[in-house]
């Protein structure tokens, strides 16, 4: 019988915001991980809120369509000083949510500082030191943006921590 572990999964990692919601899709074989695919959903900054949302839900749904992931890891919102960028961030990781749920995959979900941890070895790591990171552990990826970056690492952290995940439900 084949180790569950074994058998290859493609996880989907998510970064939301309203402005820029950046993905990543790992393949995972046991340890080892690959870079499939990455990008950002960008809605047009000057439509209304609820075009927005929706282009990022539709946008979220057509990288899962093209890409089948298996599983999917969506960073939590940090608290901001303001109230109403967080209120509209909250949205937008609601999209980050219902699509992948909607496709009936596992949804897990990972605070920003357990994904620096888990990919820099600090929870106060910075965005260029987890650029630097994902450049060292999927190279290639090549080349990414911040959000990019961010949601390859939210791919991994799931990837590292899924199994510890399972034993604990």
């Amino acid at each position: 019988m084949m180790n569950a572990n074994r058998i290859p999964i493609r996880i989907l990692g998510l970064d939301p915001g309203l402005r820029r919601t950046g993905w990543g899709v790992l393949s995972v074989e046991g340890s080892r991980m690959s870079h499939v695919a990455h990008g950002v959903i960008a809605p047009d900054e000057k439509a209304d809120f609820a075009a927005r949302l929706l282009h990022l839900f539709e946008g979220i749904c057509a990288v899962i369509e093209e890409h089948r992931p298996d599983e999917a890891a969506v960073e939590e919102v940090f608290l901001n000083t303001n109230a109403q960028s967080t209120l509209k961030l909250g949205h937008a990781r609601a999209a980050a949510l219902i699509a992948p749920a909607r496709a009936g995959l596992l949804v897990a979900e990972y605070s920003t500082r357990l994904v620096k941890k888990a990919v820099v070895g600090t929870g106060a790591a910075d965005k260029a030191q987890i650029g630097f990171m994902i450049a060292r552990l999927l190279p290639t990826a090549g080349k990414t943006t911040a959000d990019c970056a961010d949601a390859l690492a939210v791919a991994i952290t799931h990837a590292n921590l899924r199994v510890a995940n399972r034993r604990v439900a």
